[in-house]
């Protein structure tokens, strides 16, 4: 017989060995759905952040105008009212595309359409007199600061102000605007 043949209690066995440990690459699925989910975690969160930032920055814009419009015309009542009035009509175009050319009532809705309070309005409504009356009597500082809050209120609604409240009934089947 040969060396290498069977030895009387059989042949050599090896030991039980185990397999290789898993390695860390590639990951497991569970692995890959973490991953894409902070991605995209992350890609949401940048983008909120870079619109907020954008959005802010507007915001101290509008009200930087305002304050340069106060400093340059607050000894001048009239000149004061009819700056004023101009940023809150060109803000205004964010609700209404014909807030430009609104007058009395209809103006007034379009301001009402940014909640505010009662002397808010009423401040804001007394710049569309004092505009046109060269003798009027303006309180400079509650007039700036009716339009600054105004403004920031209706910036930070972007547009989507409310809908001035229905008039009268409407009929079944009318659309009502």
């Amino acid at each position: 017989m040969s060396a290498s043949a069977a030895t009387p209690n059989g042949p050599q066995l090896r030991d039980i060995h185990l397999p290789p440990a898993p390695s860390w690459w590639p990951l497991a699925p569970g692995w890959w759905g973490l991953v894409v989910l902070a991605i995209v975690l992350i890609a949401v969160s940048l983008w909120w952040w870079r619109r907020r930032t954008r959005r802010l920055a507007a915001e101290m814009q509008v009200l930087a105008e305002v304050d340069r419009v106060a400093a340059l015309w607050r000894e001048q009542p009239q000149a004061l009212a009819s700056a004023l009035h101009q940023l809150l009509r060109r803000a205004a175009l964010r609700f209404d595309p014909l807030a430009g050319q609104q007058r009395g009532d209809a103006w007034r809705q379009t301001l009402a359409r940014v909640p505010v309070d009662a002397s808010t309005l009423g401040q804001l409504q007394a710049l569309e007199t004092a505009m046109f009356r060269p003798d009027a009597s303006l309180d400079a500082d509650a007039a700036v600061s009716a339009v600054r809050r105004w403004l920031v209120l209706a910036w930070r609604q972007g547009g989507q102000a409310r809908r001035p409240p229905a008039q009268g009934i409407v009929a079944a089947g009318e659309v009502q605007p």
